[in-house]
């Protein structure tokens, strides 16, 4: 199979592909080295063809493509969607709409947390997979048959996928679930990395406002020095070094340099320098400007409550045929049990007719959990 390489051939593509009701997308890339995915090709199938597109192209310009995400009358196919979608707005500043992921989508109808693309493909579309060519060097050129074929297969039998899962919703009436979880993946902010919000991946080891300060100066400067390089955050700075500073906050180089987590010299760089300066701006943070830390949750003391939360989701998860993932996170029942008016998904919308109603009676006492013949029941 040919890659299109030149902006004529994807033109013509995409006009093609637009004629249909659904098209289905993936893409490879590559980031083990740099901060941002590194497009290598983009796959497109429609029910009556499939095409490879080859970003790496020297003459080829993306603009059909993007025409085509953004076409309101072709509904875009993707499987676990966000990393695609990524690329897609870091290349072109744009949300594919409107959109379906055929993983959220599996979970509304049953098939459990997180539903890979293989078991899909088996359940769906009676097709195997080769995984052989999935950890390939997407890069380099030529790329061979196997990739090709592989490449290719990711979005013919996402074909069968979606027409599967669509049927099955309709016929559930559950269009409406899919379309709500839908509402995060369309959102900018989703695929926006703003360096000012990057102490919120380890904020749950943070106990302190003065090291809140710390981490959030630490992590603001680590997150704009590898947008900056364009690496890896870790190639910047470890996250266990990074917390090793926060909790220590060194005020000198040599101190600095005493932290075992560090690597030898760090102190004596010029991103040493910049980390002691941006502790030193922590210092001078008001307390009261800072977010609030949330407080750890009471588990000894709500610990049966939150058993009782858990067995309740799996039981109508089961009953619902969902995944119970979709229904209500761990955050979500330890919410619920320290307070009946916590603002989270599951007491919202389609989640509190479903469980989040259930779960408060059975908080309150005016619902109970019962065993019949081995399985869990409601009443």
């Amino acid at each position: 199979m040919n890659l299109i390489s030149t902006t004529a051939e994807l033109s013509e593509a995409c006009t093609r592909l637009a004629r249909h009701p659904f098209v289905t997308v993936d893409t490879e890339f590559l980031r083990e080295t740099t901060y941002y995915p590194k497009l290598c090709l983009i796959q497109l199938a429609s029910p009556d063809e499939a095409v490879l597109v080859d970003p790496l192209a020297p003459d080829l310009s993306l603009e059909p493509f993007l025409a085509l995400m953004s076409d309101p009358n072709v509904v875009k196919v993707f499987h676990a969607a966000r990393q695609d979608l990524e690329i897609v707005w870091m290349i072109g500043r744009l949300i594919p709409a409107p959109l379906f992921d055929t993983q959220v989508a599996a979970m509304v109808c049953g098939y459990g947390d997180s539903v890979g693309y293989e078991q899909l493909a088996n359940d769906l579309a009676k097709a195997r997979i080769d995984k052989s060519s999935r950890f390939t060097d997407w890069s380099r050129r030529p790329l061979s048959d196997a990739q090709l074929a592989y490449a290719e297969s990711d979005v013919t039998h996402l074909r069968d996928i979606y027409l599967a899962l669509a049927a099955d919703l309709a016929e559930s009436g559950r269009e409406s679930w899919v379309a709500e979880e839908m509402a995060v993946l369309n959102s900018p902010g989703t695929y926006e990395v703003k360096p000012e919000n990057a102490w919120l991946r380890l904020k749950g080891r943070i106990r302190k406002p003065k090291e809140l300060a710390v981490l959030i100066e630490l992590a603001a400067w680590r997150e704009r020095e590898a947008q900056h390089r364009d690496v890896p955050r870790q190639r910047v700075l470890k996250d266990d070094a990074l917390m090793d500073i926060v909790q220590r906050a060194p005020r000198s180089a040599e101190a600095l340099g005493e932290l075992r987590s560090v690597p030898n010299g760090f102190e004596r760089s010029r991103a040493g320098g910049e980390v002691l300066a941006a502790i030193e701006r922590a210092q001078a943070l008001d307390p009261h400007t800072l977010p609030k830390l949330e407080r750890e949750r009471g588990r000894p003391a709500n610990g049966a409550v939150l058993d009782l939360l858990k067995v309740l989701l799996k039981a109508t998860a089961d009953a619902e045929r969902v995944a119970p993932k979709i229904i209500a996170s761990s955050d979500d029942l330890e919410a619920i049990a320290f307070d009946d008016e916590a603002d989270v998904p599951a007491l919202q919308g389609w989640r509190r007719e479903v469980f989040g109603e259930k779960a408060l009676a059975l908080k309150n006492g005016s619902l109970a959990l019962r065993v019949v013949r081995g399985r869990v029941t409601v009443g």
